[in-house]
């Protein structure tokens, strides 16, 4: 999605780095059967009298936010993924939208578990991450005891796709909990107790840091106002620095390492905030990145890269060749997965798969969605059906991504540096 007026868009979704973009075994999208009936009478209406505008968001809201009690989540969302079809505007911006729903939802909200799981996962789930966020508006602190117990309902052997989305929003909303000190943040991110979910957490908290920046209309801005932890005034008088545009690898640059993955798979982001969408230049700023970081800031680019060229295969293909050879297969990977995660459809990552020249990418691309496969379905004969899909060079490259058989030795690996 686009942040603001760029004439870039810039990815919302962390997917790629947290390991997620996933849906898991028997979980269908809400929108698999297609529109109801009354979501494409409202996004009609909603269309007609938005899409001309210069000013949209404001428009769609205030058309979008009222349903929201009359005709419920689930309709809303399904009336945004169907304007969506027709305005472009809205499929770039509609993670915005999306979470702007979520958050209404969730402040009127006495069942977060159900407000939650009544969201889509279009638009990048973001309707499920802002009722999260809503969730810390409404108890206004975070400790142990509720970080933990928020998600619990998404078991992440069973339901990991939303799993994911509940600890990822997590980030968001501990992020906007502490007024944008991003350090706090990731501290109450730390209170979970299981390693997989403290890593998705880092993630929203990184993607709240940026957003708070590029994104000063973003929905959830107007929850800010009611958010107040003890110890904030001292805050308010030194205020966390989000960004450095004297420094493209900061916040990187300052965090401990448990947290670099995190945020270097935001980092090209941020490179491309501040050099104006030089993809080129993102991916030089890449290779000066610690270590294997090198590879995760390359797959973040190759998120931002599937956003920048709205889903144009050829367009993903040439701009990931600007990245220095050694770290294209990654920036394929990038792509690849957030391909995935739009739509949580594992052909759509195929197909790009196959667009993708070069046996070295090919490999990294099918292992890569090999992994989606691993979480979009549960049973090993349900991900060996999906890795039929894959040409037939590379099955065993899906495969062994979908933890049904050996990585293939010729699997290129990263070099330390």
């Amino acid at each position: 999605m686009r942040f603001a007026r760029l004439s870039w868009p810039v990815a919302l979704t962390l997917v790629t780095i947290a390991g997620a973009g996933w849906a898991v075994s028997r979980h269908v999208p809400a929108l698999a059967q297609g529109p109801r009936p009354d979501s494409i009478v409202i996004a009609d209406s909603a269309y007609k009298l938005c899409g001309s505008r210069t000013e949209k968001q404001e428009c769609y809201e205030n058309f979008l936010t009222p349903l929201i009690a009359t005709k419920g989540v689930r309709v809303t969302m399904g009336a945004l993924d169907m304007i969506g079809r027709h305005d472009a505007w809205v499929r770039d911006e509609g993670h915005v939208l999306a979470h702007g729903i979520g958050i209404t939802a969730g402040l009127a909200s006495h069942d977060m578990a159900t407000t939650f799981s009544s969201c889509s996962e279009t638009f990048q789930s973001g309707c499920q991450h802002g009722v999260i966020q809503a969730y810390f508006q409404n108890v206004h602190t975070a400790d142990t005891a509720n970080v933990n117990a928020l998600c619990r309902p998404y078991d992440a052997d069973n339901n990991r796709w939303l799993r994911f989305q509940c600890v990822h929003g997590m980030g968001h909303g501990l992020t906007m909990l502490y007024q944008h000190d991003l350090p706090k943040a990731l501290q109450g991110c730390d209170l979970l107790s299981d390693g997989w979910d403290r890593d998705s957490c880092y993630g929203g908290a990184f993607m709240e840091n940026l957003i708070n920046v590029t994104n000063p209309h973003h929905p959830a801005h107007a929850l800010m106002a009611g958010m107040h932890m003890e110890g904030m005034d001292d805050h308010a008088a030194h205020p966390f620095k989000a960004l450095d545009s004297t420094d493209l690898h900061y916040p990187c640059t300052i965090m401990a390492e448990r947290y670099l993955e995190a945020c270097y798979g935001m980092q090209t982001s941020v490179m491309l905030w501040f050099n104006h969408g030089n993809v080129a230049s993102a991916a030089e700023a890449c290779r000066h990145a610690p270590g294997t970081m090198k590879y995760v800031c390359a797959q973040s680019l190759g998120r931002d890269i599937a956003s920048i060229s709205h889903q144009d295969t050829r367009e993903e293909i040439r701009l990931c060749s600007l990245a220095d050879p050694e770290y294209q297969p990654w920036c394929h990977i990038g792509v690849a997965k957030n391909l995935v995660d739009l739509g949580a459809r594992a052909d759509d990552g195929f197909a790009y798969c196959r667009a993708v020249s070069g046996a070295r990418n090919k490999l990294r691309c099918y292992n890569a969605i090999g992994e989606q496969v691993a979480t979009l379905k549960g049973g090993m004969s349900e991900r060996a059906e999906l890795c039929g899909h894959a040409e037939s060079a590379y099955r065993e490259a899906c495969r062994g991504g979908a933890g049904i058989g050996a990585v293939p030795s010729a699997m290129p690996q990263p070099k330390v540096s």
